[in-house]
């Protein structure tokens, strides 16, 4: 196939992903306006034979300090098909236009999945003593042409940071826990939960916790519990307007592109989650919580409700998004791992994110910029 690429209309981008079974939540034109600090396109990559759009990408330029040079970023993305074999065909033409658009280098993250692992050996790796990473588990699932994809990457040019496969080391969580619902029951999903989530389940069902959606109005509330979780948690929060923004950008493309949950007991809402939707693909995306309350679980409760109208809606998978690969109990990052893991879902190991140097000395001094940070 003989591919072109140009800018397209996000009318163009947005109806392409709207073909698909599903696409990265930060690959629909909206993304843009969320991102509003970074200037965006819409790429896409067309048969020269019959004219058909056949891959988009949408690409966050930002700029350097002091200079009009760009990082051009594709977070998961381009959408594009990754296990073609002629890949540098759809690759090339990317640099050189991001190239003439002033980039000084490229970020992408293919979304393409190398291997899982079920709940079960998870569980097992974590008993066992020898076992620190995921990675030193069997997986139960490797898909051989991942490895191709990676292969062709390196021959073009393409590097990966040094950690690469430690986790949170890229932009974009490289691991990730996904809890499968294509031709699956509802029953099967909760028979699959561990024995403490099923109870905590049941738990907060008795204690009377009731989850709601809530709305754009909501979101002061969102914002008090997930600055609460900030400070708990050691980590800075996202400020309101950002929430705001996310909720009218994505809402105004797509009515139920995003979702805002909370858990309540007594009138008091006590964890609060939201939620985004892509054609089959939906994501657990943020979440927060109170200190109190917890004796009544109200996280196990919004999380079912969430994978219930996940379930109502068609999707095929509910992601939790991400996971350090760490199996080691003092590990900070580990009980993010354990509370996903209950789920009885999969962990799924990502490319990650690769980067393409068009200005070798420009690349280098972002690098040393990004450390210094």
């Amino acid at each position: 196939m003989s591919l072109t690429l140009r800018t397209i209309s996000r009318e163009q981008h947005l109806a392409y992903i709207q073909s698909l079974p599903a696409a990265s939540h930060m690959q629909v034109p909206a993304w843009a306006d969320v991102k509003a600090e970074w200037r965006s396109e819409n790429l896409g990559w067309f048969d020269e034979r019959t004219g058909e759009l056949v891959g988009v990408g949408l690409v966050l330029y930002r700029q350097l300090p002091k200079i009009k040079r760009y990082l051009a970023y594709l977070p998961e993305g381009p959408v594009i098909n990754w296990f073609t074999p002629n890949l540098e065909d759809w690759i090339r033409p990317m640099l050189a236009h991001l190239k003439q658009q002033g980039a000084f280098s490229v970020k992408m993250g293919p979304p393409v999945i190398i291997r899982r692992w079920e709940a079960a050996s998870i569980k097992a790796g974590i008993q066992n003593p020898d076992v620190k990473r995921l990675r030193d588990i069997e997986a139960d699932f490797i898909e051989p042409r991942a490895f191709e994809v990676a292969d062709k990457l390196r021959r073009m040019g393409w590097q990966q940071g040094e950690d690469g496969g430690a986790g949170f080391g890229d932009v974009q969580p490289r691991y990730v826990y996904q809890v499968p619902l294509a031709n699956r029951s509802l029953e099967e999903v909760h028979k699959n939960f561990n024995q403490l989530w099923r109870r905590n389940i049941k738990k907060a069902e008795k204690a009377g916790v009731e989850v709601v959606q809530g709305g754009y109005h909501d979101l002061e509330e969102w914002q008090r519990l997930y600055e609460i979780t900030a400070v708990r948690d050691h980590f800075r929060p996202r400020p309101l307007s950002y929430f705001q923004r996310m909720w009218t950008a994505l809402n105004s493309e797509d009515p139920n592109r995003m979702r805002l949950y909370f858990a309540r007991h007594n009138g008091v809402n006590l964890s609060a989650a939201t939620m985004l939707i892509v054609g089959g693909h939906v994501w657990y995306s943020y979440g927060a919580s109170d200190n109190i309350g917890r004796e009544v679980r109200p996280s196990n409760a919004m999380q079912w409700r969430m994978l219930r109208d996940a379930y109502a809606l068609g999707a095929t998978v509910y992601d939790l998004r991400g996971i350090s690969d760490s199996l080691d109990e003092s590990d900070h990052l580990f009980g993010l791992i354990q509370f996903k893991v209950g789920t009885g879902g999969q962990a799924a190991e990502y490319l990650g994110e690769w980067d393409f140097p068009l200005n070798k000395l420009l690349h280098k001094a972002l690098d040393i910029y990004m450390s210094r940070r």
